[in-house]
């Protein structure tokens, strides 16, 4: 598969999918994160692109670690990670590998997804890092992963892993549905706090709950694939036409609900529980809620982008993974990891969490991906916020 040139003379990053862009670069302080981890100052770019043949206006964050450093090898690493880890997972990384330099695109698992297959025949990426894996099937059907068997692989629950042998992806931990419920906002309006899926459509909530538009968010798709799983096709559908006239409006990202419930904005916000136990120990009012009748989960997966021409160096990331080393720092913010041993309770969240998770079908929902998505656009997209 060709490759179209990374950099410009200057070594700036190349025009994606050769369109003109806009950059916005500023240099941070570090005092949301230098300040913990010492690390140098951190570039931000801010790139607004054009995908397909749509307009849709991108708004991707690159974080380009260890400014300067010469002769090092470079890695265009395409996320769905929270932002606020990426320098976390980027020192222990270096710590490992300085001489490897990362240059992060940062966005929703759905823009990112949509992003790469754009981009399949001009690819931009070397490496997709911690984004769902059934956004990777889906690439991996498109011929646009390269196989590869990291190192410690052999540690992994086999859930973890693509069913081909060398895999074509490889995921590290996993994120699942929850409830972020703000407890002062229920007191106020007098309301009980919602325990299943199926109170979330009782009339008191009406215009109350927020949730992620699939077709965006990772953690949207994960909720409507986990409902139509449990509940059937028919009854699953029925259930989001009734819940959808509760909903005040579908965003554009996974933790947005969860921060606008914390914020008071509104009582209810459809998430997942990193989220949820990030802000709750941070200090605000709300409470994670596993829903009763079992969660939709996704991993957090990764893989090497087919012709990179930084392969060694992207075999190298991907090992780092799957490590120990990673293993420990995903434990930090998440219950469920790819590897058990380093699983650890985490504030806030129920010490069973694993049993919560329903049986999910991930060649099924990565198969049934775009017919759901247009079905739903074409029910519920009208209650979606602007984009940008």
């Amino acid at each position: 598969m060709g490759r179209t040139s990374r950099t410009s003379p200057d070594g700036a990053p190349s025009d994606w999918n050769g369109q003109r862009r806009r950059e916005a670069v500023m240099t941070a302080s570090c005092e949301r994160h230098g300040g913990l981890l010492g690390s140098p100052p951190i570039l931000i770019v801010l790139e607004d692109t054009i995908m397909r043949t749509t307009s849709v206006a991108l708004a991707a964050v690159a974080v380009a670690l260890l400014p300067g450093l010469s002769g090092a090898a470079e890695l265009t690493v395409y996320t769905a990670l929270e932002a606020d880890l990426l320098p976390v997972y980027a020192k222990s990384f270096n710590a490992q590998h300085p001489d490897i330099k990362i240059n992060w695109v940062r966005d929703s698992t759905g823009v990112i997804t949509a992003k790469l297959l754009a981009e399949k025949d001009n690819p931009v990426a070397d490496v997709v890092l911690g984004t769902a894996a059934t956004s990777l099937l889906l690439l991996k059907s498109e011929g646009m992963l390269e196989t590869y068997t990291p190192a410690g692989l052999d540690k992994l629950d086999p859930r973890f892993v693509d069913d081909d042998k060398p895999p074509y992806w490889v995921g590290s931990d996993a994120w699942s549905s929850a409830l972020c419920v703000n407890k002062v906002e229920m007191q106020k309006r007098g309301l009980e706090m919602p325990t299943s899926w199926a109170d979330l459509t009782k009339p008191e909530y009406k215009g109350l709950i927020v949730m992620p538009n699939p077709a965006s968010s990772g953690t949207g798709f994960l909720d409507v694939s986990a409902w139509l799983q449990m509940m059937g096709d028919e009854k699953g559908w029925a259930y989001m036409d009734a819940l959808d006239k509760n909903i005040a409006t579908y965003v554009h990202s996974g933790s947005k609900p969860c921060t606008m419930a914390a914020s008071g904005e509104y009582p209810i916000g459809i998430s997942f529980e990193y989220r949820a136990a990030k802000l709750e120990a941070d200090g605000a009012p709300i409470a994670a809620v596993i829903p009763s009748e079992g969660i939709g989960w996704e991993m957090e997966a990764s893989a090497i982008i087919a012709g990179t021409p930084n392969e060694e160096a992207a075999k190298a990331l991907i090992d780092w993974a799957v490590s120990d080393d990673a293993m420990k720092i995903y434990a930090e913010n998440f219950a469920i990891l790819a590897n058990p041993a380093f699983e650890k309770p985490i504030a806030g969240l129920p010490t069973d969490i694993r049993d919560k998770l329903i049986k999910n079908d991930f060649e099924w929902a990565a198969n049934e991906r775009a017919e759901i998505l247009d079905k739903w656009q074409a029910r519920f997209g009208a209650k979606s916020e602007p984009k940008g």
